[in-house]
Parts: C-alpha cells; structure tokens; sequence
C-alpha cells in the first residue's frame, strides 16, 4: 500500500514546487502594495501637510486629460497660461504662488505633443475621478502585459508558470504603485513600445511601426527605441521597409492632425517643453555623478555606443538575442541619460529579461557578477517592503514613518547596474562573438 503511494507524494512535492516560486511572488507584491498604503504613502502625505504643500488630485493624467478637454470641447489652447491655472486647480486643488518657498515649483502644465489629445477622446465625457479610476487599473494591468510581450519580442520561451510569475513581479514594484497612483503615460508609453517590439518579431512590422509612432506621445522616452527601429528597418530595408513606412504616415498624421485641431502646435509644444525643463525635471543620474558638463559629453557617448551597437546588429532578425541586447541598450541609455523620475523605470523590462538570462547562461565573471547586482538591488526593494509591512500589521504604521523609504535607497542605482551590466555583456560578446560582415536573414 505504502509503495502505491509513493508515486501520488511525488507528484504532490513535484506540484508544490513548481508553484511555490509563484505563491513566493504574490507575498512579495503583496508585501511591496502593503508597504506603499501602509507606510510610505501616510508618511508623505504628513510630509507634506507639514510643508503645507497644497494637494489635489495629484494625478499625472489630469493636465492631460483636462488639456484635451478644453481643446476639443472647448477650443481652448492647452499650452496656454489659463489652461495651466485650471490644471493646478484640479491637480494641486489651487493655483500655486512661484513666490511662496512652500508651493511646487512644476508648474503641471500641458508639457505633451498635443496629438497625445487623440487617444484620450473615449474618456472626455466622464468625470475625472471615474477617468483616473479606470486608468489606474488600466495602466496596472498594462504593466504585467509588456512582459509577455517583452519576451515575445527577445524570443524568450517559458512556461506559463514562470511567466505570471514575472507578470505578478512587475506589478509588484514600486514604479508600478507610483503608476497606480499617478496615472504618468510614462507606463502607456511601456505598452505602445513592447507590443512594437512583439509585433516586429511577428513580422506583423505594418502594426509595428504603428505602435511605434504612438509611443513618442512622450518623446523623450520613446526616441532612442525609434533609432533602434529604424536603423534594425535599414538593416534589411526590402524586407523590413513597411515598419518605417508605417512608423512614418502614422506620426505624419498625428501631427497634421494635431496642427488641424491647433495651429502652430509644434511651436507651443516646444516652448512647453523647454519651460518644463526649467521647473520640473530633476537631474540625471550622469548629472549627479559627473556634473552639468561632463554629463552631456556622457550622455553624448552612451548615445554613440547605442548606435554603434545597433548598427553592429542591423542585420539580425527580431526575436534574437541580438535584438534583445540592443533594446535592453535602449532602455538602460535612456534611463540613464534622462531625469531621475521613478515611473519610467517600467521601461526596465527589456534590460532585465536579458540579464536575468545572463545570470544563469554567461560564463563570464564581470557581466554575471553586474546582472546579479541588478537583481540585488530588486530583491532588496521586494524584502524590505514586505518587512515593513509584516511590522505594520503589529506595529503602528506611524512608529515606522522613520523606515518608510528605507525599500527605495537601491532605486537610483537600478539603471546605471543595469546600463553597466548590458555594457559588459555586449563587449564580452562583441570579443567572443564577432559580427559577421553579411549575415542572412532568410528565417525572418
């Protein structure tokens, strides 16, 4: 009797611990969401009523969705200085006072190419607070889609397991509780950019190039990906010419749309822009370790090494992991050379895909060592939230107000390790594996 049960208490352990490592991923986001509610968030707000900080909705989307609204139901300009006191009314629930050292200095303005108007028009005749409750869910649910769409794009093949593991880990991060919360089209950007990366490895390269026009509703974070796309398009122009082709009618549109709805918006979007850069961008991690000077000449060279490397692999078709190396470049680049803003970093992903990868393939010493140091920073981050709020179920929430940010002191570090980790693979590659002069690219 005992030996017939011998194969049942197999199957049981062998099930168990294929789906431990999932229960392991839901107790570390659900630790991470108990930590923000519990902790962080009640410990800034107190912050900043002790600032007197004014608070309002405190939603990313609101200028965006109030600046469309008054365009296109009210033909109002959203660039314009009335426009911004009706924002801050809603966003910080008054207008802020520059000569008041308690008041913001970002000024929350409509600071977006106006085309970004488009794809908010569902959303214009609901009220606001249903508006930001439907993106929260939007944007959360958003997040954990760009995984199997990231690993789509890099040719990662998993288990389903596996795979909802990783999509339970990218909500349970802080940039994704920001999001939650902010509504920032920081992670819509996310989307627009891995399902363009998925459908360029489907070959479905029409749709590619249209989600990639989408995505430069935020320019700053969209642009390096583009280069990438464009100059992977030339590496095989005959076969690849429609993605470019695409990429280039949909944003043509966009903006003769836009100057349609608005004259001269490209104008006022640019001046938005550069005010925006004035008030609210903090500095860059290369600003803070090398300075105003240098950081540009920096930033200047990570964008020639980014070209260099997507020339380098031009020729490689989508889902390689060539392609993969040269979108993690992207990502770890742009995180890198832009203001320090936490949402952003669900731009991440395609970096540490390949990274986790290296950790369990590299026989190198260095880029495994990076990869590793990657992951320490989030494991870190996951620990020590779920920590403080195991303690914040016995402890009272304000007896641990002092720990509160203690999860977020490896955030900063996250993108140069990462920047640092990718570089070394790709030169350990680049030694070992050289580029071939021609490389086919028949199985495309």
């Amino acid at each position: 009797m005992s030996e017939c049960l011998i194969p049942v208490v197999k199957f049981r352990l062998t099930f168990i611990r294929k789906w431990c490592f999932l229960a392991a991923c839901v107790v570390i986001c659900l630790g991470v969401w108990g930590w923000a509610e519990r902790v962080l968030i009640p410990a800034n707000t107190l912050a900043a009523q002790a600032k007197r900080v004014p608070m309002g909705n405190n939603s990313d989307l609101y200028p965006r969705w109030l600046g469309a609204r008054e365009l296109l139901l009210y033909h109002r300009d959203p660039y314009s200085t009335e426009v911004t006191r009706d924002i801050q009314r809603g966003f910080y629930g008054r207008e802020i006072d520059l000569r008041n050292p308690n008041d913001p200095r970002d000024q929350a303005a409509f600071a977006y190419p106006v085309y970004v108007v488009f794809l908010l028009v569902p959303f214009l005749k609901f009220p606001f607070v249903a508006v930001q409750a439907a993106f929260r869910w939007l944007l959360l649910v958003g997040i954990a889609a760009t995984i199997p769409a990231w690993m789509r794009a890099i040719g990662s093949r998993t288990s389903p397991r596996w795979l909802l593991s990783a999509m339970v880990l990218a909500i349970g991060t802080y940039p994704a509780v920001l999001e939650f919360h902010m509504q920032n089209l920081a992670a819509l950007v996310a989307v627009f950019l891995a399902f363009s990366a998925a459908a360029a490895a489907c070959d479905q390269l029409v749709l590619s190039g249209f989600l990639l026009a989408l995505a430069t509703i935020k320019p700053q974070l969209s642009v390096l990906f583009v280069l990438c796309f464009l100059v992977w398009t030339a590496g095989c122009w005959l076969q690849r010419k429609r993605l470019a082709l695409s990429f280039a009618a949909t944003l043509l549109a966009l903006v003769v749309a836009g100057e349609i709805i608005l004259p001269h918006w490209l104008t006022k979007f640019f001046d938005a822009a550069e005010a925006y850069r004035s008030y609210a961008s903090d500095p860059s991690i290369l600003q803070f370790a090398f300075g105003n000077t240098i950081s540009w000449l920096a930033a200047i060279s990570l964008c020639g090494g980014l070209l260099f490397v997507a020339v380098q692999y031009r020729k490689y078709p989508a889902s390689s992991a060539e392609f993969a190396w040269c979108l993690a470049c992207a990502a770890t680049v742009t995180l890198t050379i832009l203001p320090v803003t936490v949402y952003n970093q669900v731009l991440l992903v395609p970096a540490l895909l390949p990274l986790w990868l290296q950790i369990h393939e590299a026989s190198d010493l260095l880029p495994r060592s990076l990869a590793k140091a990657c992951f320490a920073c989030l494991g870190w981050q996951w620990i020590t939230a779920a920590i403080l709020a195991i303690c914040s179920l016995w402890v009272a929430p304000e007896r641990l107000r002092g720990w509160a940010r203690l999860p977020l002191l490896t955030l900063i570090a996250l993108p140069p390790l990462a920047l640092l980790a990718v570089a070394a693979a790709l030169i350990v590659r680049q030694i070992t594996t050289p580029i071939p002069q021609s490389l086919a690219v028949s199985h495309e």
